[in-house]
């Protein structure tokens, strides 16, 4: 049943599915309709806010390459401001088991490895985890469809979906994806003691390839702290004729 309905996008022939199984229909169709990127680039501004409203700016560039039957590779590049120029963090997301993930530290010119214990942590002092910058593999979570709601004028599906790592720093999260293009447009985040944590939200969506869309800006608030961090893409590129190669551990240090 659940794989029948991959192939279609009827929102009818979610009827008379457990919430279990339509959370999980839901999550596999919104994963079907993104296959076959490939790979990309593009440019990106963190701009990292205090509970004071203090900023700080950092630019980045990213790459990211598309596995088959596995997680996506990524790569970001820090080249803005002078004090974190040159760091790097690997990321090779898997859909079964831990992901891996490097950072290189230019100041102390070597790499480290992310342990699964500290996925939860914060990435370069932002309010996004390491686990967050991972791409978010179906396998990664159970599923439980909630209900239907408009959110921004838009009819969306609600779902929660509750990590499978022991490792991960959230109990579960909850999901708004727009019905019209299963596209993610709210996130909320709840820590181990099932505390509302983050709330990550998604803006300006621009659709490439005639068919792969992505948010040019992503809000994340942490609601414990105060602290809120804005992540803006630009000069997205497809088709680059990235490889493996380009997404190497022993090559963190001659990143440029």
């Amino acid at each position: 049943m659940l794989l029948s309905l991959v192939a279609g996008t009827s929102l009818a022939q979610y009827d008379g599915l457990s919430a279990e199984d339509k959370g999980l229909a839901i999550a596999r169709e919104a994963d079907r309709r993104d296959l076959g990127w490939g790979d990309s680039s593009a440019t990106m501004n963190m701009v990292l806010r205090n509970r004071q409203g203090d900023e700080s700016v950092r630019e980045m560039r990213n790459k990211a390459l598309e596995v088959a039957d596995d997680g996506d590779k990524s790569l970001i590049i820090f080249d803005e401001p002078r004090d974190v120029r040159g760091t790097a963090l690997l990321t090779f997301s898997h859909r079964v088991g831990d992901d891996d993930q490097w950072l290189y530290l230019p100041a102390l010119k070597r790499v480290k490895r992310i342990a699964s214990s500290n996925k939860s942590g914060p990435f370069m002092g932002s309010e996004f985890a390491y686990e967050d910058i991972s791409s978010q593999e179906v396998e990664k979570y159970t599923y439980r469809y909630l209900r239907d709601e408009t959110l921004n004028g838009q009819d969306c599906f609600v779902i929660e979906r509750d990590p499978v790592d022991e490792d991960s720093g959230y109990s579960r999260q909850i999901v708004w994806m727009d019905k019209a293009e299963y596209r993610v447009q709210k996130v909320e985040y709840y820590d181990r003691k099932d505390s509302h944590l983050k709330t990550l939200t998604f803006h300006d969506y621009q659709q490439y390839l005639n068919k792969h869309w992505r948010a040019q800006r992503l809000e994340m608030v942490n609601h414990q702290t105060m602290k809120s961090t804005t992540l803006t893409f630009a000069d997205y590129t497809f088709a680059n004729g990235f490889d493996d190669r380009e997404f190497n551990q022993s090559g963190l240090a001659r990143m440029r």
